[in-house]
């Protein structure tokens, strides 16, 4: 089996990039918001690097791109953010040499505490209930499966995007809606190097109402009640700075109107507080 590496990030030289990520195998680089389109192709350490400067911004439209341009059986999503372990592509392709009724694999990364959403301690099935706590940088594919479901990223979440984060959950239920087979696996491929967010500008209106319109697409008729589940847990983390009843009345408006009003037109905020 062959694999590539699918890094999405923003005005980076892939060079330098390929050096701070330790990147030791073959790679499709995608640098978004650059002044001019282009693309080259040059060797780092005797690895194939496929780098392309686009004009577009959201990460979604990004990683879509980096899929399109992918030639490998296995290809694994990565961020700017990320430097992988040594022998990284090896363990990647093991776990799918060892695990052939799996499409899709999540792998653990180390990130600091407070950034941490999941841990894998065993192979394990993933379904549509937990698939919400994987970031896009966990995630293998086959790219035949892949490419052969018509599966894309939402261009609607994430960085750069209209809506918060939440392009990697929607991507992984549409795996699974699709058929997909998906296992978490407990191989650890790197670390996550923190820095500012590309998305999150503290506990506000439009926080709490672009959380809605993706529970709303994520679990349907039952976004409700994951909502108050999620709102709960996350209780400590935004009071006092934003009450449980204001938090509560956005997201439901977020589920309520799937991003819309009522006339068809998008809400409106203003320094992250909704506009009448």
């Amino acid at each position: 089996m062959t694999f590539e590496l699918l890094v999405s990030c923003v005005q980076k030289d892939p060079h330098e990039l390929a050096e701070i990520m330790n990147i030791a195998s073959d790679a499709v680089i995608v640098s978004q918001l650059e002044e001019l389109a282009s693309s080259e192709e040059f060797d780092y350490n005797g690895n194939r690097i496929r780098a392309f400067r686009s004009r577009s911004g959201g990460v979604g439209i990004n990683r879509n791109t980096c899929i399109e341009l992918s030639c490998a059986d296995i290809i694994l999503f990565a961020d700017e953010d990320i430097v992988y372990d040594k022998g990284y592509a090896d363990k990647v392709l093991k776990e799918f040499a060892d695990h052939p009724e799996a499409d899709v694999l999540l792998f653990n990364m180390r990130v600091c505490e407070e950034r941490r959403t999941y841990w894998n301690d065993s192979y394990k099935p993933v379904k549509w209930y937990n698939c919400g706590r994987y970031p896009a940088y966990s995630i293998a594919v086959r790219s035949s499966k892949l490419k052969g479901s018509g599966i894309k990223f939402s261009i609607l979440f994430g960085g750069g995007a209209r809506f918060s984060n939440g392009e990697d959950s929607l991507f992984l239920k549409d795996c699974l809606d699709k058929g997909l087979k998906m296992f978490a696996v407990p191989a650890v491929l790197g670390e996550e190097v923190p820095r500012p967010s590309t998305w999150f500008n503290g506990y506000n209106d439009k926080f709490f109402y672009d959380r809605g319109v993706l529970y709303h697409y994520l679990y349907g008729k039952s976004a409700w009640l994951w909502g108050i589940r999620w709102l709960l847990k996350m209780k400590k983390e935004y009071e006092p700075e934003y009450t449980f009843s204001r938090a509560r009345k956005m997201l439901f408006l977020g589920i309520r109107e799937k991003g819309s009003t009522k006339n068809g037109t998008n809400r409106k905020f203003e320094n992250g507080s909704i506009k009448a």
